[in-house]
């Protein structure tokens, strides 16, 4: 890879494209001069937007698509609409045929990761692909997966999601034994689905290669930082995700209500200005928007569709820094250092145990 970063887009993905996705870009490039992007898109949309922004332009290339996948369409309908004609899919096969590093979406997730399936395939030793979201702790970032990829994991796919967080984390956080748990409903080797501990004994049996097995951990683990890297199947991590988002607007309604309840709390509120807005930056879903889907031969982002510019802007940062830091080199590193062929193992019996 040299010093140019490529990301290919789906300008015509989410609900506010494609002027926000455009604006975003153009946030993106401000801070990283060595970017450039493809955009996919509806030329009669796309290229009058490219001229508000000339900086842009310069660093941008169109090709042009008639096809947009609706935020609402099934998966499979998506395949068949816009296989090899979409905004989506080009963006993707961008990626494929080596024209950019990693490629961006804010459209239909379902739609997403089915083409994205579709068209760079899983890795090999890699069952399901899954999703990874970077998750503000009292700690630091950490990873948690998967957010929704798949619904329900064996622990095959358990320890695969392990692998990949821990690769994501080790290019994200620059830590070569990043620490990695399974959520669970308590710490106790006894407790839980039996999919959960047996992904336990395997990732126990592996830990020091490329990550180190931390254990069980609860759902406020999370927010504390515990690990680096939290691994969960798709249904839970959803539900997690859309608590804490749920979470944070609520509590940034009360300290709202709060701060102008009276003419004291509102003085109150003025003292602490700086502070309240280092609290809001923080609790800003926007600044931390993108998953990184995980396990196919090529890095995809999925922007959440519903975001503004500044949420594309955080988007298009995380391609950038997957890029930059080689995700898929780290990928394909940590799953050469895992002794265990996952297909071929077998658990002890609980009467060899």
């Amino acid at each position: 890879m040299n010093d140019t970063i490529t990301i290919s887009v789906d300008a015509m993905g989410g609900d506010n494209a494609p002027r926000a996705v455009l604006h975003g870009a153009y946030l993106a490039l401000k801070e990283r001069k060595n970017t450039r992007f493809i955009f996919h898109g509806i030329e009669e949309q796309v290229a009058p937007l490219l001229e508000e922004f000339p900086a842009l332009k310069a660093a941008s290339t169109l090709v042009p698509c008639e096809t947009v996948i609706a935020m609402d369409e099934k998966p499979s309908q998506a395949l068949r609409k816009g296989r090899g004609t979409s905004s989506m899919w080009k963006a993707i096969q961008s990626v494929k045929d080596g024209e950019a590093d990693v490629a961006i979406s804010g459209g239909n997730t379902g739609a997403l990761m089915a083409m994205s399936t579709f068209c760079l395939r899983p890795m090999e030793g890699i069952s399901r692909p899954g999703i990874a979201a970077i998750w503000p702790t009292v700690r630091s970032d950490i990873i948690v997966l998967d957010m929704g990829a798949t619904i329900g994991a064996d622990a095959q796919q358990l320890v695969d999601y392990a692998i990949l967080g821990s690769a994501l984390a080790r290019a994200l956080f620059d830590s070569e034994n990043p620490t990695v748990g399974l959520l669970n409903v308590g710490t106790e080797e006894v407790k839980g689905l039996d999919s959960i501990k047996d992904a336990g004994k395997i990732l126990a049996q592996a830990s020091g290669n490329g990550f180190t097995y931390h254990g069980f951990v609860e759902g406020d683990d999370i927010g504390k930082g515990t690990v680096d890297v939290v691994v969960t199947e798709g249904f839970v991590g959803n539900i997690a995700l859309k608590t804490a988002e749920g979470t944070a607007r609520q509590v940034a309604a009360y300290l709202k209500q709060s701060l102008t309840a009276n003419l004291m709390s509102k003085i109150g509120a003025l003292f602490a200005s700086s502070a309240l807005r280092a609290l809001k930056r923080k609790m800003d879903p926007r600044t931390v928007n993108g998953g990184v889907f995980l396990g196919l031969n090529g890095v995809v982002i999925k922007s959440h569709g519903g975001t503004d510019e500044v949420g594309y802007k955080s988007a298009l940062g995380l391609a950038y820094d997957m890029a930059r830091n080689r995700l898929m080199d780290k990928v394909g590193d940590t799953l050469q250092r895992f002794p265990i062929n996952k297909t071929e193992t077998s658990l002890p019996t609980e009467t060899e145990a």
